[in-house]
């Protein structure tokens, strides 16, 4: 298992490179970052050239990316151009973001799960074509259309929750918003879960449990379920940086002042070195949630066995 971690690690430094540097290569297309500082009004030559040189932007592209690394492994994800260190954005927008993420795999994890269990063991039942409908209509609408609809009946005409969230983002702020930002990926994990509850019913080892006299309970729980969630848990880790990255269109809804928000207004802004510090981040976000994903498979199946 030792080994195994060391060489999946090893294996993460070339795609975390080459993924940053896609990254750095994108945001710098976006357009002249200098350009957007100075409004609807053009820079002044010499306003404009100090800027680029006090931000590195008259340097190659090659030569940005390198220091930009190099800054990265000493911890520093470069300065906003209002002048307010990345990482300072970071310590303010990440928790809310972090919390707000939470809430969402745990409406996943609980809520997706059970509905997944329950129609996989129902299959062609009444309750089962209830839920598949109620998850095809919740693919089928757009997240935003979701969060407005939410905000408008529970926010503003039923007067349940504030429309927006305040700054504090306190966990019970965050429910609403969390069930919306988790709503399409739940969905996925009900679906998910019931096809291979449904699948693993039939299997051998299940008929032979039953056979032998086990309660159902635990033939559900410890047999049914336990070898079920390898597909789930592997939606799950790849959804974890999906959610914290996605959440633009909710946090924009809830006026949540987290990763999305600062994302946006990065792009909004072209501040190419926000949108590069806090994407750097999310890649590290994918990189790990995957490696835990690999090594969640073991505990799940004992067959699986890394060497």
């Amino acid at each position: 298992m030792g080994r195994y971690v060391i060489r999946r690690l090893l294996q993460m430094i070339p795609v975390f490179i080459g993924a940053t540097l896609l990254i750095f290569l994108m945001v710098n297309v976006m357009g002249d970052p200098i350009a957007g500082l100075c409004g609807d009004r053009q820079c002044d030559p010499a306003t404009a050239a100090q800027l680029r040189k006090e931000f590195g932007l008259d340097k190659p592209v090659w030569q940005q990316y390198l220091t930009y690394m190099g800054n990265v492994f000493t911890g520093d994800l470069g300065t906003a151009f209002n002048g307010q260190q990345v990482t300072e954005l970071m310590a303010d927008s990440w928790p809310i973001t972090a919390r707000l993420t939470l809430i969402a795999i745990l409406i996943e994890l609980v809520v997706g799960i059970t509905l997944g269990v329950v129609t996989g063991l129902r299959r062609g039942r009444p309750v089962d074509t209830g839920v598949l409908l109620a998850t095809l209509v919740v693919i089928s609408i757009p997240t935003f259309v979701t969060g407005l609809l939410l905000q408008l009946l529970l926010g503003v005409k039923w007067g349940w929750i504030k429309p927006a969230v305040s700054t504090d983002a306190e966990f019970s702020e965050l429910l609403v918003p969390g069930l919306v930002l988790a709503s399409l990926s739940l969905a996925y994990v009900t679906r998910l879960t019931r096809t291979s509850i449904a699948e693993n019913r039939r299997a051998d080892y299940i008929r032979t449990a039953i056979a032998k006299g086990v309660p159902r309970r635990r033939v559900v729980v410890r047999h049914l379920l336990r070898n079920s969630l390898i597909p789930v848990v592997t939606f799950i880790g790849t959804d974890i940086g999906a959610l914290m990255g996605g959440a633009i269109v909710t946090e924009r809804i809830f006026n949540i002042h987290g990763v999305g928000y600062q994302l946006y207004q990065g792009i909004l802004r072209q501040n190419t070195q926000t949108v590069v510090g806090f994407v750097t981040v999310l890649v590290l976000v994918f990189l790990v949630a995957n490696l835990l994903v690999d090594l969640l498979y073991a505990v799940l199946d004992p067959r699986i066995r890394y060497v």
